[in-house]
């Protein structure tokens, strides 16, 4: 649906030449809810912006169902442009005008006759549930209701993409859940293929099927969800899964309890998650699993949950039963002295 070669983008600051973009490839299939995660400066809003030109790239291709968009002529980019829609942190909303011409008036732009105007601004302000808003001002809706209007003005072009530039990054947690499970209906329902750009972990974790990590305008770490909390190769794609666990332990208290046994991390994902792996070793094996921290977080379809663990006894029965969860789909990783003092990873 989305295909990025090569992707690069320099920009002239007072300071010299600003690399947003070196060479980014990345593929958004179609359906899918594909997430772009980064510090503030890693080059995800260019990115994003470079998807439907509204920044267009140094180098590189930019390929939206097929047709290559950087060589297009300015009539055939605007028509390809119909089928992207874009919401932004900001809401971008038109102060003096009600919740209703604020979808309708980009409509009608686009030469909809009146009839068409009316029946798409009350389909898609149901869908995010502002039927009832149609003649309120954005003065009278709160952060929530605004971006909600921001999305029924998107797709009510009745797009195939959906680009989200940190759409949740204003709103309080409560909002950024109903927003993002209104993303999940819209993706379900309307087969509406999602890109979004955040630098919030929990967005990538509850509705994204694969997500790119970004640094300093490049791709650092690429791959499903699922695998990327499961095994993130890069330190700061660590940090950023570490993000949704706070295991802290003392490096004091740390020390002791590895003299009397050892400690570990335990991730469990999907069904394993729900199994009561611990009591098992501590029936099958001579050993005392004593939980330190422990914490559940869901992804788009499974769950994913860690333990940080002391298991007291010999270091061949610990060793062993270590070797039992592992191979019951439990990963299990030791947990450095010199790391005490950081979240456990």
């Amino acid at each position: 649906m989305i295909e990025l070669a090569g992707i690069t983008k320099t920009f002239q600051g007072k300071q010299g030449a600003i690399h947003a973009l070196k060479n980014v490839s990345l593929s958004v299939k179609k359906g899918e809810i594909y997430g772009v995660i980064g510090y503030s400066g890693a080059g995800k809003s260019t990115l994003i912006r470079c998807v439907n030109l509204l920044e267009k790239p140094d180098a590189g291709s930019v390929k939206v169902k097929n047709v290559d968009l950087t060589k297009l002529s300015t009539n055939n980019l605007r028509k390809a442009r119909g089928d992207i829609g874009m919401i932004f942190q900001g809401f971008n909303l038109l102060k003096t005008a009600t919740v209703y011409d604020n979808v309708a008036l980009p409509l009608k732009l686009t030469g909809l006759s009146k009839k068409e105007v009316e029946e798409r601004v009350d389909k898609y302000l149901k869908i995010v549930g502002l039927e009832q808003k149609h003649g309120a001002y954005p003065s009278e809706l709160s952060g929530g209701q605004k971006q909600r209007v921001a999305i029924a003005r998107a797709l009510s072009h009745e797009p195939e993409i959906l680009l989200s530039d940190e759409a949740t990054s204003a709103l309080d947690p409560d909002t950024t859940e109903a927003i993002l499970d209104l993303l999940l209906k819209i993706n379900k329902e309307l087969g509406i293929t999602i890109l979004l750009i955040t630098h919030e972990m929990n967005v990538i974790q509850r509705i994204c099927d694969r997500v790119a990590v970004m640094e300093n305008g490049e791709v650092i770490e690429e791959g499903k969800t699922k695998d990327i909390f499961t095994a993130p190769k890069h330190s700061t794609t660590r940090k950023f899964v570490n993000s949704l666990f706070s295991h802290k332990i003392p490096a004091d208290i740390l020390a002791n309890l590895n003299e009397t046994g050892q400690v570990a991390t335990l991730s469990f994902f999907g069904e394993s998650s729900g199994e009561p792996a611990l009591a098992m070793v501590s029936k099958k094996f001579d050993i005392y699993p004593n939980i330190l921290s422990g914490s559940i977080t869901q992804l788009k379809n499974e769950s994913f949950g860690q333990l940080v663990v002391h298991f007291k006894g010999e270091p061949s029965d610990i060793q062993k039963a270590i070797k039992y969860l592992e191979n019951d789909q439990v990963k299990v990783e030791g947990v450095n002295i010199n790391d005490a003092n950081t979240r456990v990873s």
